[in-house]
């Protein structure tokens, strides 16, 4: 039986801007190595690795919560031409839980992040999806 989520890895083409979208929504990054060697080549399923594994960790929150990021450097990543759509059939997105949406939507939209739609209620929240990196959809719930 499982204890608890623990980790969400999303393989991104700008770390920089990654870290910096992440950062924006209070996570900061707690250790970053390269991953590389045939141990890790076939843990992973992909010839040859060499890749940034960064663990990004949401400051204050219990239990720990945790965004890795992985960036390749070879093989090159895969673009996903689909990865925006929501009706495909596969992970579809991540949502987090904040305690003001609009004050989150007003920082991400300042600092020249998107929003796929506008805020909207819905079973007793508001939601809202954003442009996430490499195009995954983040959205944010809060709580009525």
């Amino acid at each position: 039986m499982i204890k608890r989520f623990d980790h969400l890895t999303i393989v991104v083409d700008d770390l920089a801007d990654a870290k910096r979208f992440f950062g924006l929504l209070g996570f900061s990054e707690a250790m970053s190595v390269i991953i590389s060697g045939p141990t890790m080549a076939a843990y992973m399923g992909v010839a040859d690795i060499v890749a940034d594994h960064v663990t990004l960790v949401a400051d204050g929150v219990t239990p720990r919560t945790e965004i890795q990021l992985l960036h390749y450097r070879q093989p090159a990543a895969i673009e996903d031409p689909h990865v925006r759509d929501l009706h495909k059939i596969g992970l579809n997105h991540v949502c987090f839980a904040v305690d003001d949406i609009n004050s989150v939507v007003a920082t991400m939209r300042g600092n020249g992040y998107q929003t796929r739609n506008d805020i909207m209620q819905f079973h007793s929240r508001k939601l809202v999806f954003l442009v996430g990196p490499a195009g995954v959809t983040i959205e944010l719930s809060q709580w009525d």
